[in-house]
């Protein structure tokens, strides 16, 4: 696995990371055990940076991704996320980006991960009660502190980026991008690039959409949280399933899956860009994991890229409230 860095500060992870969310939460099966077994796997294969987030079980997912590292510490870069406030039922409580409660999380999610220093810590969203001045200001005491060595930030504008940056450097943009979900296009990365910020998509296969496994509202498991977003829903799933049959054609013609060309075609915008697939499988690890050696031509980004475009998928990515808590 080759790797690419992060921002101007030296952030140096694996091209292509682990998300880790998917093995605790939101999605339907767990296997605690089998998602121990894919971390550790992921590390064997030079997959070095995982993510996590205090909201993911809640709680739970820092707590089995701190024990999968245990003993292999060194071997990691470690990115996890505050700001999603819930409690242990798992209800949703808001947003928080208040400087006290960014020093409480940290402290918490250290002692989930059973660390001492989070490699890069990301505001998941951007709290539009609290100056983000405020929030980076805090963020920032914990770099100078030692409990955190980067500084990262998710859904954030340009604009909040931008006053970000004023306050402290930051390493990592992680939003969704994906053909699915190619919003970023219209201005965000070209930001990043300007201020000096890496970017890492996550949901880079569109949740499952883009590997060609998921044909109809079947596919999924009645408990599957998928079932919920707008572009699973029974008037938009036919529709963006559809969409997919471009990428199933160059992955017949590259002899590849069409998962491993979505990644591939991600992993193409950039050397700055370092997507983070989610699973809780080996299987679909290694999969995607293969996607890192596959160039595709420009044949194949013309034909993704016409079939694809900007705003090609039926719905939005999230439900309506859930849109409208984005800092957009």
């Amino acid at each position: 696995m080759r790797t690419r860095t992060l921002g101007t500060e030296g952030l140096t992870v694996s091209a292509m990371g682990l998300g880790c969310m998917g093995m605790s939460d939101f999605y339907a099966g767990r296997d605690e055990a089998e998602a121990i077994a894919t971390i550790h796997t992921a590390l064997d294969e030079g997959v070095t940076f995982l993510d996590t987030a205090d909201m993911y079980g809640p709680f739970t997912n820092e707590r089995l991704v701190g024990a999968a590292i245990g003993g292999r510490r060194d071997e990691v870069v470690l990115a996890t996320k505050f700001g999603n406030v819930r409690d242990e039922s798992g209800a949703f409580l808001g947003i928080s980006g208040r400087p006290d409660y960014v020093r409480s999380c940290c402290d918490a999610s250290l002692e989930r991960l059973g660390v001492d220093v989070i490699d890069l810590y990301y505001q998941h969203r951007v709290d539009p009660t609290v100056p983000i001045e405020e929030t980076v200001g805090a963020m920032a005491e914990l770099v100078a502190e030692g409990k955190v060595r980067f500084l990262g930030m998710s859904e954030a504008s340009i604009a909040t980026l931008e006053r970000a940056v004023a306050v402290h450097p930051i390493s990592a943009l992680q939003t969704e991008y994906s053909l699915f979900s190619r919003d970023p296009e219209a201005g965000l990365l070209a930001a990043c690039r300007r201020l000096g910020v890496g970017f890492v998509p996550y949901s880079p296969l569109g949740r499952g959409l883009l590997t060609g496994a998921i044909d109809s509202l079947d596919a999924l498991d009645p408990t599957d949280w998928r079932r919920g977003m707008p572009r699973f829903s029974e008037e938009n799933i036919d529709a963006n399933v559809a969409l997919v049959r471009s990428v199933i054609e160059v992955a017949g013609r590259r002899g590849a899956t069409p998962g491993q060309v979505a990644l591939a075609w991600v992993l193409a915008q950039g050397d700055d860009v370092v997507p983070i697939p989610g699973t809780k499988r080996r299987t679909y690890l290694l999969e995607n994991i293969a996607a890192a050696d596959l160039v595709l031509s420009d044949e194949d980004l013309v034909l993704l890229d016409q079939a694809l475009p900007v705003g090609v998928a039926h719905g939005e990515r999230y439900p309506e409230q859930t849109m409208a808590a984005i800092d957009r």
